[in-house]
């Protein structure tokens, strides 16, 4: 059996065939190795196609691909080469649950929804010949699930290779975020195995991969005490909400945490609320940002540009503001309505989709009319704020003031430094359009 992940363009460090990512590993495929029952006996090997080539010549009797919409096209690419060899081709992951008629084109099953359950009766049914075409399971059950199989990943392919998972799906509702629209909820994982697994991880170091883990405060609160005594340093991502509660912040510290990403999204507030997240206030922003640098930990801050409010002076405002209240590693993603959401919906009805050539839905090439600019004028100016926040002297600045976690900072900085050259690049990066 084997397991792909399609490329995904993460930054990455490249040294001859060596590749390395910059980023976590991802739990998706060796959390699907985990579930496969062991009275099977397959041999599983999993290729996570960011930092390993995929081989053609080998053949598998079944080959599972998990893609996300931006990884959509080059999964179909993939499975159709494996089905011509004779390969039983089973699709999954998020874009699969959103756009589950046009997957069935290339597989001979789809599994949308959850995987925890469909994913072993799958593997049971396909060894009985009774493989069927589509697996759902709209529910969670977040308990008792196996330790992902890290044995099968390269650990030397990842800046982190050891990730855990506390909680799964967001209460939120952003109009541009699949997580509502694909009906995952919110799920939390009992205490006491989320503790066990980081107990048993190799290294003191490891990420979360929850979306939003202070969704819970009380939850949340209980899992960082439960984490003091394990002495393990750890990053992850909150939004805003969870520094409501005061406690938290020094529940953070003593937890080890080094860094958190934070999706501020933008510095104007109007735009926040049109896109159903008013919870984010930009004038808090500078107080959250001090309570993290306060207690040494790293920010990372994101930011979206493309949103109707949005005039072409954004970008200036919004790099004026990560260099003047020193966010530590600052993000930049243009405004992408994934298929089934909110913004989809609306933007469609406007005639303000360019295109459906899913490969451009990751964040990070214009795939709308903007409303108080031109498509280019976004593109130019999203590749603007990347190059004026990650000069030399900018990178040099906010990695010297980073202090104790100078090494975090060092590799945010160096890992955009190198992705800026790609960036730049890149042509024809508007589908369908001259080059801008």
């Amino acid at each position: 059996m084997l397991i792909i992940l399609p490329e995904a363009g993460i930054h990455k460090l490249k040294l001859g065939p060596f590749h390395r990512s910059f980023r976590e590993a991802p739990l998706t495929a060796t959390s699907l190795a985990a579930l496969v029952p062991d009275e099977l006996n397959f041999d599983i090997r999993i290729i996570d196609e960011s930092i390993d080539k995929i081989s053609f010549n080998n053949f598998y009797d079944l080959v599972a691909i998990s893609c996300l919409t931006g990884t959509s096209l080059k999964a179909y690419k993939i499975a159709d080469a494996f089905r011509k060899k004779g390969s039983t081709i089973v699709l999954g992951g998020v874009h699969v649950t959103l756009m589950p008629e046009e997957a069935s084109e290339h597989a001979d099953c789809i599994v949308t929804g959850f995987a925890e359950r469909t994913w072993p009766k799958l593997l049971h049914d396909y060894v009985n010949g009774k493989l069927q075409k589509k697996y759902s399971d709209p529910e969670m059950h977040f308990s008792g699930i196996p330790a992902p199989r890290r044995d099968l990943q390269r650990k030397s392919g990842y800046m982190i290779p050891n990730v855990v998972s506390a909680t799964r799906g967001c209460k939120g509702i952003c109009d541009f975020c699949t997580v509502p629209v694909a009906g995952y909820g919110w799920y939390e994982r009992p205490l006491g195995e989320v503790i066990q697994e980081i107990k048993d991880l190799p290294s003191r170091r490891f990420v979360f991969n929850d979306v939003s883990m202070g969704e819970n405060p009380e939850y949340f609160k209980e899992l960082l005490k439960a984490m003091i005594p394990l002495r393990k340093k750890w990053g992850g991502l909150l939004s805003t909400k969870a520094f409501q509660d005061e406690e938290i912040i020094d529940l953070l510290k003593k937890s080890g945490c080094l860094y958190i990403l934070i999706g501020f999204e933008s510095v104007n507030n109007m735009s926040l609320k049109g896109i159903f997240k008013g919870f984010n206030h930009f004038e808090e922003y500078k107080y959250i940002i001090g309570l993290l640098h306060s207690v040494d930990i790293v920010l990372m801050g994101c930011f979206i540009f493309g949103f109707d409010e949005d005039q072409p002076d954004v970008f200036e405002r919004t790099v004026d503001f990560a260099n003047r209240y020193k966010v530590d590693i600052p993000r930049y993603a243009i405004y992408t309505p994934y298929p089934g959401t909110e913004s989809f919906r609306r933007l469609t009805a406007e005639g303000r989709i360019l295109h459906h050539y899913w490969e451009h839905y990751d964040t990070q090439h214009v795939v709308i009319k903007p409303k108080n600019m031109t498509p280019q004028q976004l593109d130019t100016g999203f590749r603007w704020a990347f190059k004026k926040t990650y000069t030399v002297t900018s990178s040099f600045k906010r990695t010297i003031d980073t202090g104790v976690n100078f090494p975090i900072t060092f590799g945010g900085n160096l890992a955009y430094n190198i992705y800026i050259k790609r960036l730049f690049r890149e042509k024809n990066r508007i589908y369908g359009m001259s080059e801008s």
